[in-house]
């Protein structure tokens, strides 16, 4: 059983271990690309539509030629039969622009193991603080040059913010706007429970959407949950019956502790956590 696989556009898997980037491309140099992150999981990578529609998106966006999602099915099937069925992985899709000088871009997918650390926020939750985005929440609008709705390989801030957070003693972020409205984590959306009725902030804001957020909203109507995108501040976290950071490979994290300060969840434990699982299984 492979460790990781790594698999060209064209099909062919290559040695995860011997090189694939040139040093001259744009990937590397400038972090000019896209990328998505799945979860593999019984042979299967979840929510694949819902991802290379983003992955189209993002690449729109930077105006890269836009991805053959044929070749990119293609591509993942072998990467999934390679590293089989009874483990779970993230698999990254990459796309950038390829070599200085050159007019082919770089496209690759790499599945590796699930992080440790997975496992354990997924069962403990984990321990926010909030900090400054440092932009407006009409700025997508406004600018959108900045590509603040596209996934593109650009994530040293976000890597930043991270560290920081470890610093201070907290395990991840939820970015707040200028005028302190709530946006989204490093690598997370940020949902929120009241009774019944799930909420995240609105894309407009210049958040990336969400592609497990848009599983799970597919799916909570049938199990008695209204959905709704509404702008948030960290007050609202405080006083809402749950806060959890959505995303693709840890699925649901419980916030426990926002800034320093207990939250109390009233949702019924592991209930919005059972949920995304199931949401993101059923998804195209």
């Amino acid at each position: 059983m492979a460790e990781r696989v790594l698999v060209t556009l064209d099909g062919e898997v290559r040695d995860a271990d011997a090189p694939l980037l040139h040093a001259d491309d744009f990937g590397v140099l400038r972090g000019d690309g896209v990328f998505e992150t799945l979860l593999v999981r019984g042979g299967r990578a979840c929510a694949l539509e819902l991802h290379l529609a983003r992955l189209v998106a993002s690449a729109a966006s930077v105006q890269l030629p836009e991805p053959d999602r044929d070749d990119w099915r293609l591509a993942v099937d072998v990467a999934l039969e390679q590293w089989g069925a009874e483990r779970e992985g993230v698999l990254r899709l990459v796309y950038t622009r390829g070599r200085e000088g050159g007019d082919t871009p770089t496209a690759f997918l790499l599945v590796t193991p699930v992080a440790e650390r997975v496992a354990t926020v997924r069962r403990d939750g984990v321990s926010v603080v909030t900090l400054e985005r440092g932009y407006s929440t009409d700025l997508a609008q406004k600018a959108p040059w900045q590509l603040l709705g596209a996934k593109t390989l650009s994530y040293a801030t976000n890597m930043a913010a991270l560290r920081h957070a470890e610093a201070v003693g907290a395990d991840d972020v939820i970015f707040v706007s200028a005028e302190g409205s709530v946006l989204e984590g490093p690598r997370s959306t940020v949902l929120v429970a009241r009774g019944r009725t799930l909420v995240t902030p609105p894309p407009e804001q210049g958040i990336l959407p969400g592609t497990t957020q848009q599983a799970l909203f597919d799916l909570a109507g049938e199990q008695d949950f209204a959905v709704r995108y509404e702008p948030l501040r960290p007050a609202d976290l405080v006083v809402a019956d749950g806060v959890w950071l959505i995303s693709s490979v840890a699925l649901a994290v419980r916030v426990h502790t926002l800034n320093g300060h207990a939250l109390v969840s009233r949702v019924q434990e592991g209930e919005i956590e059972g949920l995304v699982s199931k949401a993101v299984d059923a998804a195209k």
